[in-house]
Parts: structure tokens; sequence; C-alpha cells
């Protein structure tokens, strides 16, 4: 059995954790109110985009365009979201799996990382990491989804890549938060035409369709990009508060166990104390 000593270090080095988790706790609510409110806020105008921009390639037929076909390098695009620091629970290990896990070979992938805790993961895990933009996930801006947006669809036009990948955490709840990997080019028009609803009217461009959609396409996807750092920040603040809820009530249940066993352990050294002192006096009468 641990001495009193130990028990005793043991629960002041708990309790010190504790805590701090419970600060840490304190601090990813605060934070995750301000993210939530700007996921929230936005949501509904990158909703809009997605519906439309779906409609419209749904009944645009047969276009040749080329964000409608893929280019002709094997290589993929990912845009990786995930956090710069850890304790998080599985916010960061689970878009590292969604990415190893994609069937997406390391060799034709090439990585976007935005965040630090996914770019060293696949760094490792032996994934080429093309860019780096950590510094964009402490506090993303529109400017920021525009630069990242400008740099995969340069790639893409310019043919160093074929396909272009977005891999986030969506947001529902404080409490539930969904990996997801998407494709964001090149545009599938038969998987957005399940968005577009059962209209089937023709789409006619003004000017033409190739201006048309070299305008309307890159918005399209800076706005995904955009509203995927929003609700990653606010999954991230999320999965933070709750991991440090948790562990703060497990740091109070081991508290509660140490301080258990500490009493009990100071009441048998009373006890053995009491019988030596009855025991000696019994043999000096």
């Amino acid at each position: 059995m641990a001495s009193m000593r130990d028990i005793k270090r043991r629960r002041d080095s708990i309790q010190s954790t504790g805590q701090i988790t419970k600060a840490m706790k304190l601090v990813s609510t605060v934070k995750l109110q301000k993210a939530k409110g700007k996921a929230e806020s936005t949501k509904p105008y990158f909703d809009l985009m997605y519906e439309t921009v779906s409609s419209m390639l749904a009944k645009s037929g047969n276009i040749n365009h080329k964000f409608l076909k893929a280019g002709t390098s094997s290589k993929k695009a990912l845009i990786v979201i995930t956090a710069n620091r850890g304790l998080a629970g599985g916010y960061n290990t689970n878009i590292t799996k969604l990415i190893t896990n994609s069937g997406i070979s390391k060799e034709d992938a090439v990585i976007y990382a935005v965040g630090r805790k996914g770019k060293e993961v696949l760094e490792r895990k032996g994934y080429t990491i093309k860019a780096d933009y950590s510094d964009v996930i402490n506090e993303p801006i529109y400017t920021d989804a525009r630069e990242i947006c400008d740099e995969v669809l340069r790639a893409f036009t310019e043919e160093e890549i074929g396909e272009i990948y977005l891999a986030y955490t969506s947001f529902k709840n404080t409490v539930v938060h969904i990996p997801k990997l998407i494709r964001l080019l090149p545009v599938d028009p038969a998987a957005v035409a399940e968005h577009a609803g059962g209209d089937d009217t023709p789409m006619n461009y003004e000017p033409e369709e190739e201006e048309a959609l070299n305008m309307i396409i890159p918005k399209y996807v800076c706005s995904l990009i955009y509203g995927a750092l929003m609700e990653s920040v606010a999954s991230e603040n999320g999965a933070r508060m709750q991991a440090m809820d948790n562990a703060t009530s497990n740091a109070e249940e081991m508290i509660s166990d140490l301080s258990l066993k500490f009493n009990r352990a100071r009441q048998a050294s009373i006890t053995q104390e009491l019988t030596e002192i009855i025991s000696g006096a019994n043999a000096i009468e």
C-alpha cells in the first residue's frame, strides 16, 4: 500500500492538473461561443451559394469547361484543416484518419495544410506537404480562404493537379462534430444535381457560359473553403471544451478516490500507533 506521503503528493499533483484543465475548459467555452456565432452567421450564405451553383450546373446540360472535368495529372490536392494545438480529444486524429483511409495514395496526394497537428502527422506518414497555412486557423478571415483558393486553382488550371479535395470538421452542435472529405474540383454535375430539386428548366448564360463559370466557380470554391474554416474553428473549440470537461471530471474522481485512500492510510497509521502504545503499556504493567 502506498504511503500517506505518496498519496498526498499524487493528490496535490492531480489537483494542480485539474485546475489547469478547468481553466482551459472555461477559455474554450468563451472561444466556442465566438466561433459558433461566426459559423452560424456565415452558414446560410455558403449553403445558399452551394445550392445556387448546384442548381445552375444541374440545368446547364453538357458543358465542356475546365472546372467540370478532371485534369490530366494524377495528383490530387487535399486542403486539410486541423488545429495548431492538441488536447481536443479526437478532433485532429479524425481528420488525419480521414485522409489515410480515403483511398488516395501518398504518391498522388499533395497536402495544403491548415493546422500544424495535421501537417505533422501526415508529414511523418510520408505525405507531401505542398504548402503550410497553419497561421490561418488562429483567426481565419475571407482573404485567407481566397489565398488558399487562388493557389489550388492555379495548380489545377496549370494541370499540376487533377482534382481538389477539402477535409474539415463540420460543426453540427456543441458536442457533435463530423469529419468530412469533399471534392471541390472538378465539379460533378451529376452529384450536385441531387441538391438542385426537381426543376429542370434549362439555364442560359449571359454573356457566355465559359466566362460566367470562370467567375462563379472560383467564388464557389472560395466560399466552401471559408465556410469549412469557420466550422472547423467552432468544432475545435467544442471538442477541446468537451475534452477538458471530461479531464476535469476524471481529475475530481481521482482526487476523491485518493482522499479516501489517504484517510484510510491515516486511520490505519493512527490505529497502529494506538495498538503499539497499548501494547507498550501492557508490557510495562
